[in-house]
């Protein structure tokens, strides 16, 4: 039977810490924060974030079938 396979989008995208949350990069933070763009919307797409329980368990269950990290 072959080698069930790490997702390779997902490895790079999430981490699923030791009490089972799965961190995530938040979108929309890399360039253009020069201009058009409020403060608030600037805070709030800083740095990462964690998934609501309902998105980490799929996470955790379809794209790292082998368990996750």
């Amino acid at each position: 039977m072959p080698k069930m396979k790490t997702r390779s989008g997902a490895k790079k995208r999430f981490h699923v810490k030791k009490s089972g949350q799965v961190k995530f990069g938040k979108a929309f933070g890399k360039h253009l924060f020069t201009h058009a763009k409020s403060q608030k919307t600037k805070r709030d797409h800083r740095g990462t974030g964690h998934l609501k329980d309902m998105d980490a368990k799929k996470v955790r269950l379809e794209l790292f079938p082998n368990g996750a990290n």
